[in-house]
């Protein structure tokens, strides 16, 4: 997939009348540069959102999880579980702790799940797989999928496990649900 990304925002301008606020790559990426790892597109902190602001949400820091109230649009990519597998268990368990920190959401980490990646969101995400193959596993069940098939996670404990051979793109739409028990 090439990068940067484009993003098109529109809004409307002072007669009222519909335009493009601007037309570029997003401004909000995590991971390494030309092959990142989380990429907002967009962000709302409220429900409903304040369709009149011209602050960019996209451009603060980057967060696993969605703002509360709000809502977070964004692509994310799964490396092949050969990537890693010049890691020991304990060393995965090490480095996804520390990325969980780095997004703001180390309490979404659960270092004792059946898989390294095991972490817990407080929002529902509609979340498809655009390309590759990945495996959504939950603590007592797992399933494939292939692109275009649809997953609405509703904040249970899960992974991202991607038992092919090239990362795997997915685009999100997660929106807060508050305190997760």
């Amino acid at each position: 997939m090439p990068l940067p990304l484009r993003r098109i925002v529109t809004g409307d301008d002072a007669a009222g009348r519909s335009v493009i606020v601007s037309d570029g790559p997003t401004p909000n990426t995590f991971g390494p540069p030309g092959d990142p790892v989380l990429i907002n597109f967009w962000a709302t902190f409220q429900s409903p959102p304040d369709l009149r602001d011209s602050a960019d949400p996209a451009a603060g820091p980057i967060a696993l999880h969605s703002g509360r109230g709000g809502a977070t649009f964004r692509f994310f990519r799964v490396p092949p579980e050969t990537a890693f597998a010049h890691l020991s268990d304990a060393e995965r368990r090490q480095g996804t702790a520390a990325y969980y920190a780095q997004v703001g959401a180390a309490d979404a980490y659960d270092p004792t799940g059946r898989h390294p990646a095991f972490h817990r969101t407080r929002s529902v995400d509609f979340i498809v797989l655009l390309e590759g193959e990945v495996t959504l596993m939950l603590d007592d069940a797992e399933t494939d999928l292939k692109p275009f098939d649809v997953v609405v996670q509703r904040g249970t404990s899960h992974a991202w496990v991607n038992r092919g051979e090239r990362t795997a793109l997915m685009m999100a739409v997660l929106l807060d649900a508050g305190e997760v028990d």
